[in-house]
């Protein structure tokens, strides 16, 4: 896979590389960011961690859903930023969505 597979708020089911385990498994996820090499995600399914994941890592896609922007998940610009993300690759932040009163 490559950059040109994801785009930006849509929200992906596929089965993926764990680059810890090096085990394939399910995730679902929405796409916050793209960049060449990489892309942040916000997990849907378990702790709803951001994560980087390599486009190389994905192996198929399952479904693919655009997000209504209503339901969007806010993240300041600073934590979705390419060299933040540069030398790590799973971080903790608490989301609420606009449309859902939190």
């Amino acid at each position: 896979m490559d950059k040109s597979h994801f785009k930006e708020d849509t929200r992906y089911t596929v089965t993926w590389r764990d680059a810890a385990t090096g085990k394939t498994r399910p995730a679902n996820f929405h796409v916050l960011r793209t960049y060449e090499k990489f892309m942040i995600v916000r997990e849907t399914s378990g702790g709803g961690l951001l994560r980087k994941i390599a486009y190389e890592d994905i192996e198929r896609i399952v479904q693919e859903m655009p997000v209504d922007p209503a339901h969007r998940y806010k993240v300041p610009a600073a934590l979705l930023d390419e060299k933040l993300w540069r030398d790590r690759s799973l971080m903790e932040h608490y989301f609420s969505s606009p449309a859902l009163g939190k």
